[in-house]
């Protein structure tokens, strides 16, 4: 099992860590170390400072705690902050009900959590090319340091552009805090940084690694993280061939079952595009260096034994309605509980352990999210909290549903169709009379099928508000579910206050705030 094995890359990574408090503002980031000659080593000389960008990017304000998950989750009509109504009820008010204030903490925190990898993504990037100056060539490690720092860049701007919509453009070394304060730029020329950077990153960037190097990002990450800037564009020429390739590519597959793609077992599966790796050791059980807080903070709120962690993020009672009947999807993605006192036999045993966990009576949620779901096992092991639980960033079922819905747009709605049975067909399973193949050749009747299926198939992962504004329902769907504070100005967050005053007038705030 991977938890008795620490991948070196990680603890190189951790070496390297700096704090990810997220206490710090982006105008208050100091210089970043030189590059020193004779730094070399067999994965390239820029290897530490890009694994730090890996450690970064599984940090709490990025994809592992409750910022992320409020900004690309909560907002939609699947998923709520859940816990008690007391616990973080500002956060509630501002992602579950649409009362934006720009002085909201965790706007900062994420604003200044994807900044910081893009000012290390820049030290590296220039690094390399003074290196490549002074040498005249670049060693193929340096080849591909470069291209995970491109990767990273993208990563965090189209987490940005998607937030917030025109952000600062800082594409370039900062070495006095001040030359971060520069106006926005428009979020066309972000998504042109992003193409630019994901082009780079796909012609360097293995399609495979050895086992060691397990989790590391590849031509595959790339290609399909770019897809999806495209989608979010409703780019629908470039969207399909980015996904197409991917599937042509052979690398992926639907071979694991729904029901182990979550598990444990399942991690790093033959679907897993993008996967964060995380792990604990018994010595350090409550240690987040090497692992993060995600399952935590999702945890089943109760007492005992089921103390698991902060129990946000959570499916509301839409989410577990959008199921068709019999989807074997919907007990993998619901955490079925009773609250203290309650009748366990009013609920199903939730599989594959058994259990039928017991809440604190004062939570709200009816459900609790069982993509974030740990082995008991290995809680016994280390800790309740599940620091060794991979987070799922791109799985390969997204692909396949990009490849339908981009088709289906540029009129192939046939091709959609085989897309999307292939989908439904994993899900299936052995039972033939369950989902039954989308057989439409109208273009609108194939549209619904397809979003429907990213609704649950993906559900309680990280996009589903991103879909609502992108096919341009998002306030039809959320007013129909009770959010009825949803405005289109919502559509983007304000930017974080603490930086529009510090610029001194150099970033102006977001419309209508």
């Amino acid at each position: 099992m991977k938890h008795n094995r620490i991948y070196l890359w990680i603890l190189i990574a951790v070496l390297a860590t700096v704090t990810q408090s997220g206490c710090s503002d982006l105008l208050d980031q100091k210089p970043q170390g030189e590059w020193v000659e004779g730094d070399e080593g067999s994965g390239g000389s820029f290897q530490s400072d890009v694994f730090t960008l890996y450690a970064k990017i599984r940090g709490f304000h990025v994809t592992s705690g409750t910022t992320a998950l409020a900004i690309h989750a909560f907002r939609s009509e699947d998923a709520e902050k859940g816990s008690t109504a007391a616990d973080g009820a500002a956060h509630g008010r501002m992602f579950d009900d649409f009362e934006y204030i720009a002085t909201n903490g965790l706007i900062s925190s994420y604003w200044t959590a994807n900044y910081e990898i893009i000012i290390l993504a820049n030290k590296i990037l220039d690094d390399i090319t003074q290196a490549e100056t002074k040498n005249g060539t670049l060693s193929e490690g340096d080849l591909i340091n470069r291209s995970e720092a491109h990767f990273f860049r993208a990563y965090a701007f189209f987490n940005l552009v998607r937030a917030f919509g025109d952000v600062p453009k800082i594409d370039f070394r900062i070495v006095n805090a001040e030359e971060a304060n520069i106006p926005k730029s428009p979020a066309t020329e972000i998504y042109a940084l992003i193409d630019a950077d994901l082009t780079e990153a796909e012609a360097h960037l293995p399609k495979e690694w050895a086992p060691v190097y397990t989790g590391r990002l590849t031509w595959g990450a790339a290609r399909v993280l770019h897809a999806k800037t495209y989608m979010m564009r409703n780019d629908w020429n470039n969207m399909n061939v980015a996904s197409v390739d991917v599937i042509q590519s052979g690398l992926y597959n639907l071979n694991t079952p729904y029901n182990q793609i979550f598990r444990e077992t399942g991690e790093n599966s033959s679907e897993s595009v993008f996967e964060l790796q995380c792990t604990a050791t018994p010595s350090q059980p409550g240690s987040n260096d090497i692992g993060s807080q995600f399952a935590q903070v999702q945890g089943v709120r109760g007492a005992g034994e089921w103390n698991l962690g902060w129990g946000w993020h959570t499916p509301t009672q839409l989410m577990a309605d959008a199921f068709e009947a019999g989807d074997p999807r919907k007990d993998e993605t619901l955490l079925y509980f009773i609250k203290t006192g309650g009748d366990p036999s009013s609920i199903p045993a939730n599989q594959p352990y058994g259990e039928k966990p017991i809440a604190n009576a004062d939570v709200t949620n009816k459900y609790y999210n069982k993509k974030a779901y740990t082995n008991p096992s290995l809680r016994a092991t280390y800790t309740k909290g599940g620091h060794w639980y991979n987070i799922r960033i791109i799985r390969y079922a997204d692909v396949i549903l990009m490849a339908a819905e981009s088709a289906n747009e540029l009129g192939r709605t046939g091709e959609a169709g085989n897309y999307l049975e292939m989908v439904r067909a994993r899900a299936r399973g052995t039972n033939a009379s369950l989902l039954p193949k989308v057989t439409t050749a109208d273009q609108a009747v194939m549209r619904e099928a397809i979003r429907h299926e990213r609704r649950v198939e993906l559900g309680m992962e990280f996009d589903r508000f991103y879909d609502l504004v992108r096919w341009g329902v998002a306030r039809e769907v959320l007013h129909a579910a009770g959010k009825t504070g949803y405005q289109d100005k919502h559509a983007l967050l304000p930017l974080p206050q603490t930086e529009v005053d510090k610029s001194n007038g150099v970033l102006i705030q977001n419309p209508n705030y």
